[in-house]
């Protein structure tokens, strides 16, 4: 929601009638709570207007996902650990789900790690050692939404860690502040937020 002036140009219709799910899966599974990055996102997702449903995939199947994104306009994926996340969407069937709303013309918004597993993998959750793979993933291909990796939260802190990892790479990567976000409408790839991105 840092880029929400973008979000609202992208809209199909008023945001008063946009409905949202927003995938709350990532979070720390241990936490009984929402975090307060989930709370504040939902909170100024519904300060534009949006009709917002928390849903989370574990334990779903991919028949239930049909029928609970059924009339979404937003599929709202949000930020937590990584490989948790890519864990369940693999589990419930959501990648395919996904893939068949998009090209229906649902708007998919990833926040860091729903940003992350878009990409043809997640292998750079990994780089700064923050996000943990507590779930022992060993298969770290993304949903290939985007033929592109992506490295999210970046600061110059990170340029010494993200020049040596690309080197080991075989996929193009876009690199987003917190301020920043990849949009992609018609084929056509652009940054959008503030500034302009990290080359490294």
């Amino acid at each position: 929601m840092n880029v929400k002036e973008e979000i609202i140009k992208i809209l199909p219709k008023p945001a008063n009638k946009i409905k949202v799910a927003h995938i709350i899966t990532a979070k720390n599974p241990r936490l009984e709570e929402n975090p307060d990055y989930v709370v504040k996102d939902r909170k100024a997702m519904e300060a534009l207007g949006f009709n917002v449903e928390d849903i989370d995939i574990k334990g779903k199947t991919e028949k239930d996902l049909r029928k609970i994104l059924a009339g979404k306009d937003v599929i709202y994926v949000q930020g937590g650990n990584t490989f948790y996340l890519l864990k369940y969407i693999r589990e419930s069937g959501f990648d395919k789900v996904i893939k068949d709303l998009i090209n229906k013309g649902v708007i998919y918004i990833g926040v860091s790690a729903g940003s992350i597993v878009a990409g043809p993998t997640i292998e750079t959750a990994g780089w700064k050692h923050v996000d943990r793979n507590e779930v022992g993933l060993k298969d770290l291909t993304g949903m290939n939404l985007v033929p592109f990796n992506v490295f999210v939260h970046y600061g110059p802190e990170h340029t010494g860690t993200v020049g040596e990892e690309l080197k080991k790479t075989k996929y193009p990567l876009h690199i987003l502040n917190d301020s920043q976000a990849i949009l992609i409408k018609d084929g056509k790839v652009e940054i959008v937020g503030e500034g302009k991105e990290a080359v490294i």
